[in-house]
């Protein structure tokens, strides 16, 4: 599976993805015609991911998304009582976009390699697809409150351990040499981060989602296969 063939896939999944935003936080949104609401989060959501590109979450206003928006501000505060709401929101649908994408990819009867094979491309190909949402998860965990924080550190922890148990398994099959697993899946980690964050350093020396995958790839079996 390269980019583009995951991409055909996942267009069926974006199609939903704002009709999931409305319907997990419905009880809390005052707007109840369906359609509209999946069209407006759409719109607020590639609205903040814009200003807070420039200017970061926490110096954007209220009235700065309902000019880029333009939507009111009565009714934005249909669909969340303020920012941190708002930010409580997007990092949810992030985790829950995450989770269904690794469920619908991932074969947890294939063999390790394969395994780590497929994780891998599912994670860099999701990142890329969905970078702004990525980059922003990122930046602005530091802005969550305590709780939301947990949240998005059960989610670094829930992608590390999904990676653990890949290694851990291959090296009981006699596939993967023993090493520090732990810190191997970290390292995984920080190296797809790499990409989103940095984006712009890899799009200079023209290197592409599928060069740099296949190399992640290579890197880690290489280091880790006996």
């Amino acid at each position: 599976m390269n980019y583009a063939e995951f991409k055909n896939i996942l267009e069926i999944r974006e199609e939903n993805l704002y009709r999931d935003v409305y319907l997990e936080n419905q009880d809390a949104i005052r707007i109840k015609k369906e359609a509209t609401a999946v069209k407006n989060f759409e719109k607020i959501f590639n609205s903040v991911f814009e200003i807070t590109y420039e200017k970061g979450f926490q110096a954007m206003t209220m009235r700065d998304l309902s000019c880029h928006t333009k939507l009111s501000l009565g009714a934005l505060y249909g669909y969340f009582s303020g920012k941190e709401e708002l930010l409580a929101i997007i990092h949810k649908q992030g985790n829950s976009m995450i989770r269904k994408i690794f469920g619908q990819f991932y074969d947890p009867q294939a063999n390790p390699v394969e395994q780590l094979r497929t994780l891998i491309k599912a994670h860099m190909f999701l990142s890329e697809s969905a970078r702004p949402w990525f980059y922003f998860t990122f930046m602005e965990a530091r802005n969550l409150t305590p709780t939301g924080r947990e949240a998005v550190l059960s989610m670094e922890e829930y992608t590390e351990n999904m990676l653990l148990e890949i290694l851990e398994a291959g090296e009981t099959e006699g596939i993967f040499i023993k090493r520090d697993h732990v810190m191997t899946a970290s390292l995984i980690k920080a190296m797809q981060q790499d990409w989103y964050l940095k984006r712009w350093k890899y799009k200079k020396r023209g290197i592409t989602v599928d060069t740099y995958t296949e190399y992640l790839i290579d890197f880690t079996i290489s280091f880790i296969s006996l």
